[in-house]
C-alpha cells in the first residue's frame, strides 16, 4: 500500500488517540470528572488502539514509509504507553479515594436497606427512651440493679472529671472503645447470615439497649453528663451501626432473594459488596473511638461546645454520605449511585 493511502485509511483514528492524549493525559482526575461532557475514546477502547498504533508503526518501518510517518506513530505510541501503563496511586491514596467517595456511593446504592436498618435501630431507641420518661420502673426491667448503679456513677453531675470513664487512661480507652465498636458493627453485618434476621435482632436490640441507658439516665436526672459525652462520637458511631446493619440486610437479602443469579453467587456478590461497606464502617467507627476517649470524657468544656462539635460531626456526615463521590472523580465498578 502506498504511504499516502495508508494514512489516509488510518488519520481519522489517529487524530482520535491523540485527540484522548490531550484530555487524559494531563489529569486522569479532571478527566473522570468531565467524561459526560467528553464525546470521544473511551478508556476502554484505548488498550486495543494503543496495539493497532504498534502493529501500524511496525507496517510503516517494514514498508519503508518516511520518517515524517514513523515518528508520528512513534510519538504517539510512546505517549500513549506512557498513560496506559503509569504508575498506580499509591495504596493510601486509593483508600482515601475509597473512603472520600466510593465508600457513600456504595451506602447510597443500598438505600432501600439503609433506610430499613435506620428504621430497626431508631424506632426502638426513641420508643424505649419516651417510655421510661413516662415509667422509669421500665429500666428495671432491661437492666440490673448494678448496671444502673454503674451508669448513675459514671454520669453523675457532682461526680469526677472524666465522663463515663473509668480509671484507665485515654489510650486504654482508646483501644477498648475500638474493641468494642468494631465488635458491635462486625456482629450487625454478619448476622446477616442468619437470613437477615440475625442483623434485625441485633439492631433492635443495640436500639433498645442505648435508649433504655439514655431514658433511664435522663429520668433520673443525669441526663446533662450523659448527653454531653455522648454528642462528640454519635454520628460516626450510630451512623456505623446503622450502615453495617444495611449491609447485613443485603446480605440477608442476597442470600433469600438471589433474583437472575445462582444462590450461591448471589451471596458471594452481596459478601464482597457488604466487605466494602464494613471497610467504611470500620473507620468511621475508629474515628468515633478517637473522639471517645480523647474529647467526649473532658467534662471541663462546656455544654455548648459539646453540642456544638456534635452538631458539627452530624452535618458533616451526612454530607459526606449524600454528597461523596458525585462528581465521580472515583469509580468502582460495584458502585451504582
Amino acid at each position: 500500500m502506498r504511504q499516502e493511502h495508508f494514512v489516509a485509511r488510518h488519520e481519522y483514528e489517529w487524530r482520535e488517540f491523540e485527540r484522548w492524549l490531550e484530555h487524559r493525559s494531563a489529569s486522569a482526575r479532571h478527566a473522570r470528572s468531565h467524561r459526560r461532557e467528553w464525546n470521544g475514546l473511551s478508556d476502554d477502547q484505548l488498550p486495543e488502539r494503543h496495539r493497532r498504533l504498534c502493529q501500524q508503526l511496525a507496517l510503516a518501518r517494514r514498508r519503508g514509509y518516511s520518517a515524517v510517518v514513523t515518528d508520528r506513530l512513534q510519538q504517539l505510541m510512546q505517549r500513549g504507553h506512557s498513560v496506559l501503563y503509569r504508575t498506580k496511586p499509591v495504596h493510601w491514596r486509593r483508600a482515601i479515594e475509597f473512603l472520600l467517595a466510593g465508600f457513600p456511593r456504595l451506602v447510597r446504592a443500598e438505600r432501600h436497606c439503609m433506610l430499613a436498618a435506620a428504621l430497626l435501630f431508631v424506632l426502638p431507641l426513641a420508643s424505649i427512651f419516651v417510655a421510661i420518661q413516662i415509667k422509669p420502673d421500665l429500666a428495671a426491667g432491661l437492666f440490673d440493679v448494678q448496671s444502673l448503679a454503674r451508669f448513675e456513677q459514671m454520669y453523675d453531675p457532682a461526680g469526677k472529671s472524666d465522663l463515663g470513664r473509668t480509671d484507665e487512661d485515654d489510650l486504654q480507652m482508646f483501644a477498648h472503645y475500638i474493641g468494642n465498636n468494631v465488635g458491635i458493627g462486625f456482629q450487625t453485618f454478619a448476622s446477616g447470615l442468619v437470613a437477615g434476621l440475625g442483623t434485625v435482632f441485633v439492631l433492635i436490640f443495640n436500639g433498645v439497649m442505648i435508649g433504655g441507658v439514655a431514658g433511664h439516665l435522663q429520668a433520673v436526672g443525669h441526663g446533662d453528663p450523659f448527653w454531653r459525652f455522648v454528642a462528640g462520637h454519635s454520628a460516626p458511631e450510630l451512623t456505623a451501626i446503622v450502615i453495617a446493619g444495611g449491609a447485613g440486610l443485603r446480605l440477608g437479602l442476597s442470600l433469600i432473594a438471589p433474583g437472575q443469579r445462582r444462590r450461591i453467587d448471589s451471596l458471594i456478590h452481596g459478601g464482597r459488596r457488604g466487605a466494602k461497606i464494613c471497610i467504611g464502617v470500620f473507620a468511621m467507627l475508629v474515628f468515633a473511638a478517637f473522639v471517645e476517649a480523647f474529647w467526649s470524657s473532658i467534662a471541663g468544656v462546656p455544654a455548648p461546645v459539646k453540642y456544638a462539635v456534635g452538631a458539627a460531626l452530624w452535618v458533616l456526615v451526612g454530607l459526606w454520605l449524600l454528597r461523596g463521590g458525585r462528581n465521580a472523580a472515583y469509580r468502582d465498578d460495584e458502585d451504582a449511585a
